[in-house]
């Protein structure tokens, strides 16, 4: 999968949600005031996160925010021994695993498929927020 094949996904199935590009890095979102992700998709490493080394030619990571009981099913309470640089492989988040959000570094589409419930699941908790408002 190529990095605009996932966006277009995710862009097909917002349901009256949006994206926005800043630096080469696409967020995408539920509602109009861009408070939060629930989605995005990042291409280079910053002060706070290089873990997946994503300054790799050719590399992004796919960044999904889950329930917490998602979450714990895939990898457990405290999850350890990550290789965050790792390839294709469905992972915590390196910086916001304690808020539930799992990553993927160019996944394949194989893996993608896997991560179409959990993309569809972050809309829905992103919708539910923003209703609560």
């Amino acid at each position: 999968m190529t990095e605009d094949d996932i966006t277009q996904h995710i862009i097909d199935t917002l349901g009256g949600g949006h994206f926005q590009v800043a630096d080469d890095n696409t967020f995408f979102f539920h509602g109009a005031d861009n408070r939060f992700p629930f989605a995005t998709v990042v291409t280079k490493d910053n002060a706070s996160d290089s873990a997946s080394k994503l300054d790799r030619p050719g590399v992004f990571r796919l960044n999904v925010g889950v329930g917490k009981e998602t979450f714990r099913a895939l990898f457990g309470d405290e999850p350890a021994g990550v290789d965050f640089a790792a390839l294709d492989t469905l992972m915590p988040h390196p910086v916001y695993a304690k808020m539930y959000w799992v990553s993927v570094i160019n996944p394949s589409g194989k893996t993608f498929e896997t991560v179409k419930p959990l993309i569809a699941e972050a809309r829905s908790l992103a919708a539910a927020r923003d209703k609560g408002k």
